[in-house]
């Protein structure tokens, strides 16, 4: 009999039946420590009490209407994200794949309210945006794109953390409108840019009247220490988009904006239809709030720090490992050779990981892993790893 399911996904052979904080059962009872955190979701861990109790009293409430009646639980998540992030409106989507859709329509409008009419984004070589056709089109990684052209028009991609490539590209090219890029680049192996670099592209798009759109898909929501990775700078984007840790693992996205950004669409420009429902901006909300409550901002950036020096001290002068990189709850240990067996490996000996850039071991622990766990994951990880370089 065949499967069910399409194949898009190549499995991992578990299947978990609960989680708690940072630990996640299978259904046999054998307890995992998860270092993945379902690629940088589950910022609050597993079952976390906050977000069940918010979900389980707003779907005794109300769970959705539509976008064209007023959302109170909406309006509230709004006021609490653009307090944080300094800026001014929000739309809520489903998915951080929308929330860079809406970023990359607000752009284009954007241009054509201001006569530009074949305008074109700047992205980055090896970034990430997501799968739709647009977002694939803007990614950085012909592996995603491969099999679905022809793909869509209007990005102009450059290498990233690189300003001279974007002053050629802005003495050359017209129609650009906006740079569309991650504060550090998390599928592309945790690519952290220069300290200048979010700053220098500030000046570029202020001077070039461009937007300057930040896609905080992964390091959003307290991941590398802020609460958003432009906030390790002085800058504030003119358009941001979020999704992963805002719900902990409820489905939603935000495309958030200021200035002349936060104008640009009117009623009937963009919509969705669950975007923004009453329950998944009630668990956002909780997510907010208890991040503040418990000030896990600080604790990632702690214990993010902690766990880079830990691996660092660990694999001192192991040969093999070329870089050990990171910030915050984000990091990635770089070796000499692809390592996607590891995953598997690393299941075995009950630690969830994820190799990405073929070469980069990906770590993104809930943010509120604390220092035995940090432990715990330096040591069986660093055991793994030399093992696997060691092995003939």
């Amino acid at each position: 009999m065949s499967e069910p399911l399409m194949a898009t996904y190549k499995r991992l052979p578990v299947t978990f039946a609960r989680g708690e904080g940072v630990w996640l059962w299978d259904d046999s009872g054998t307890r995992y420590l998860d270092a993945l955190a379902g690629i940088a979701v589950c910022g609050l861990g597993h079952a976390h009490p906050a977000v069940r109790d918010a979900l389980c009293a707003q779907a005794g409430l109300l769970v959705h209407t539509s976008n064209i009646y007023g959302i109170a639980e909406q309006e509230r998540l709004g006021a609490l994200l653009t307090a944080l992030a300094g800026m001014d409106r929000v739309f809520f989507g489903n998915s951080g794949a929308e929330a860079n859709e809406a970023a990359i329509k607000l752009a284009r409008l954007y241009a054509h309210q201001r006569g530009i009419e074949n305008p074109a984004i700047l992205v980055m070589e090896n970034s990430f945006h997501g799968r739709t056709l647009a977002t694939l089109s803007a990614t950085g990684n012909r592996k995603v794109q491969a099999g679905f052209e022809p793909l869509v028009q209007g990005f102009l991609r450059v290498p990233y953390n690189d300003i001279d490539a974007i002053e050629t590209a802005a003495a050359n090219r017209k129609n650009i409108v906006a740079i569309l890029v991650e504060p550090i680049q998390g599928e592309g192996g945790i690519n952290i840019p220069g300290d200048d670099y979010l700053p220098a592209l500030r000046r570029i798009c202020d001077r070039e009247g461009w937007l300057l759109m930040l896609d905080e898909i992964q390091t959003g929501i307290g991941r590398t220490g802020r609460w958003f990775g432009f906030q390790h700078t002085d800058i504030v984007p003119d358009v941001m988009t979020l999704a992963k840790a805002l719900g902990n693992g409820v489905p939603i996205g935000a495309c958030v904006a200021r200035g002349a950004a936060a104008e640009v669409f009117g009623p009937g420009s963009h919509g969705s239809t669950f975007g923004g429902n009453p329950l998944a901006c009630r668990a956002a909300r909780a997510v907010l709030e208890t991040i503040a409550a418990q000030d896990l901002v600080a604790h990632a950036a702690t214990q993010g720090a902690a766990l880079l020096a830990a691996f660092r001290e660990s694999l001192a002068g192991t040969a093999g490992v070329v870089a050990i990189r990171g910030r915050g709850l984000m990091l990635g240990i770089e070796l000499d050779r692809p390592c996607s067996e590891l995953v598997g490996q690393a299941l075995a000996a009950g630690l969830l990981i994820n190799v990405t850039a073929e070469r980069v071991i990906r770590l993104l622990p809930p943010l509120i892993i604390d220092q035995d766990e940090v432990a715990a994951l330096v040591e069986g990880l660093s055991a793994l790893i030399r093992r696997f370089l060691s092995a003939p």
